[in-house]
């Protein structure tokens, strides 16, 4: 008769003692409680491996936080595993990789990893406000979150207040660049699937707004209110150094000298601060290089154009004009981007050609060729259009 193991009992197993060498106590089927000469007492499964059939022992554990029955339960799993042709042991091993994995790959550090490529991509100041925007409405919730983890319902719950708040413009623009750190952690292996892919058909329509602005026969009053306006010299500069250039917010504030050509009167915006990631060279006119010459008196030892007030080696606020605008009582009626579109409507209603516009706002056009070739061809019709453009304005003081 073969010889069988008698089972351990949870007796035999609280009772026993530590001797002058440590020991094994068997429950058979491989289990077996060894009693170290400290006293201490862990599990242990002996086993063949699958592929190279040599023997191996499968830590299961410490007692008492195992005991015997939680002990025989994993050695039931490790040999369900030793079916299929899987060494438990390796496959333990992959598991508290996984575990490491998920807690290093948070919503937070995966968010960072894709932001370093992101902000290749667009201008400074975008790249603040897109991450600004997720380290608000995402990261106090599920910032810690393993992405491993995500799920649509959970994002969706932690973005519905906001759009209730009538933040659904904001809502859409976090989901979007959600899905693309999801993509990002699918494409680095770190999850095999994104969960979020649809979460956006949860949040209703924004509405189409348009950047409030003014009509081109307000630009008198305009340029009478900004002549009053109780405002810093630099501010009312970057005002209409913006208005007559043409340029968003965030170009004219961020604005450098070495970045301005006196000799060929020009103002080249590099790539990596436009919106769209492409150069910009911006025909300079007679009453731009005024103003720059008047700036040169306040600022022209610096990097900036336009300083900051409490650090001079930093650039102005990129709401300064913004907030100078609404002080100037156009609250509601004007923004700072709101003067391209001022700019656009009266050179369209003057009959200037369309694409020269398009190019002097720096907006892209899709053939690549063509966009080449405009940059490097149309830059002295451009000139025309920027003197005509700054001689309306000059006129309407």
């Amino acid at each position: 008769m073969a010889n069988t193991t008698k089972p351990l009992t949870a007796t035999a197993v609280a009772n026993a003692k530590p001797k002058e060498k440590e020991y094994n106590l068997s429950d058979g089927r491989g289990l077996s409680l060894r009693i170290k000469t400290s006293g201490s007492k862990f599990w242990l499964l002996n086993y063949s491996r699958p592929v190279t059939k040599k023997r191996a022992n499968l830590g299961l554990g410490t007692y008492p936080d195992v005991p015997l029955a939680e002990a025989r339960k994993r050695r039931e799993a490790a040999r369900e595993l030793l079916a299929q042709g899987i060494d438990p042991q390796h496959h333990q091993q992959q598991q508290k990789a996984a575990v490491k994995t998920d807690a290093e790959n948070t919503l937070r550090s995966v968010t960072d990893a894709w932001f370093e490529i992101k902000k290749q991509k667009v201008s400074e100041n975008h790249g603040q406000k897109l991450y600004r925007r997720l380290e608000l409405y995402l990261f106090p919730t599920l910032g810690e979150t393993p992405v491993s983890a995500l799920t649509a319902p959970q994002v969706i719950q932690v973005l519905k207040p906001a759009e209730a708040k009538g933040n659904v413009e904001t809502c859409k623009r976090v989901i979007s660049w959600l899905n693309e750190v999801m993509t990002f952690a699918v494409n680095t292996g770190l999850i095999h699937s994104n969960p979020l892919i649809g979460i956006a058909a949860a949040f209703g329509i924004p509405e189409k707004r348009q950047m409030p602005t003014i009509k081109p026969d307000e630009l008198p009053e305009l340029m009478e209110a900004l002549s009053y306006a109780s405002i810093k010299l630099t501010t009312r500069c970057l005002i209409e150094l913006q208005l007559h250039t043409m340029t968003r917010p965030a170009e004219a504030a961020m604005a450098k000298w070495a970045e301005i050509d006196f000799d060929k009167k020009i103002w080249v915006i590099p790539a990596e601060r436009m919106k769209m990631k492409r150069e910009h060279i911006i025909p300079l006119t007679p009453q731009v290089i005024s103003l720059l010459e008047r700036m040169q008196k306040i600022s022209g030892d610096l990097e900036y154009i336009f300083p900051a007030d409490r650090n001079k080696n930093n650039h102005t606020n990129t709401e300064t004009a913004n907030m100078a605008i609404k002080r100037m009582g156009y609250k509601g009626r004007l923004v700072a981007h709101g003067l391209r579109a001022l700019a656009s409507t009266t050179l369209n209603e003057q009959g200037f050609d369309a694409e020269l516009i398009e190019v002097s706002l720096a907006h892209v056009d899709k053939n690549t060729v063509r966009a080449a070739y405009n940059r490097a061809d149309y830059i002295e019709r451009r000139r025309e259009l920027m003197c005509w453009w700054s001689e309306r304005i000059c006129q309407s003081v």
